[in-house]
């Protein structure tokens, strides 16, 4: 240490001189605490406790509508699976009822040709039966003339 500061020290004269002045500056000292108190800090403790509460209510909401998300979700894909449900019924009774028409209308035409069938057999068996009768009384007359042409003359 300085030798002056020691010998001040050791005569027993204050270093430090407190007057009016130490009163002034703790009178200036409390008044910028105080306008700094209402013009600074409380401002800015209200501004961080709006933004908290601003923060935390942003967070409530987001859960929420996130719950409501959730459970709009979770109704939607199970309407979504009794639509499915409801369209793969509805598409195999409409495919069953496409095969029994199919079924029917192929019977029915099956039908219809064994009889169409049926009739041609049985007119070509009687126009048959009719050429024969017509054709057997001349075939006679026609076997002689045939026979007489190929010999070259007539015969019994």
């Amino acid at each position: 240490m300085d030798q002056t500061v020691l010998a001040t020290v050791a005569s027993g004269d204050a270093i430090i001189d407190i007057d009016y002045t130490a009163l002034v500056q703790l009178g200036l000292f409390l008044i910028l605490l105080i306008v700094g108190n209402v013009f600074l800090f409380q401002p800015y403790l209200r501004l961080r406790a709006r933004r908290r509460e601003g923060i935390q209510g942003a967070r409530e909401q987001a859960t929420k509508m996130t719950a409501e998300a959730d459970a709009r979700l979770a109704d939607y894909e199970t309407k979504l699976a009794a639509a499915r449900t409801k369209a793969g019924d509805e598409q195999r009774k409409v495919r069953a009822d496409a095969a029994a028409y199919e079924r029917d209308t192929t019977d029915a035409a099956r039908k219809a040709s064994m009889k169409a069938l049926e009739e041609a057999q049985a007119k070509v068996q009687s126009d048959t039966e009719a050429a024969r009768a017509q054709l057997l009384p001349q075939a006679n007359v026609l076997a002689k003339t045939m026979a007489a042409r190929i010999l070259g003359r007539e015969v019994a």
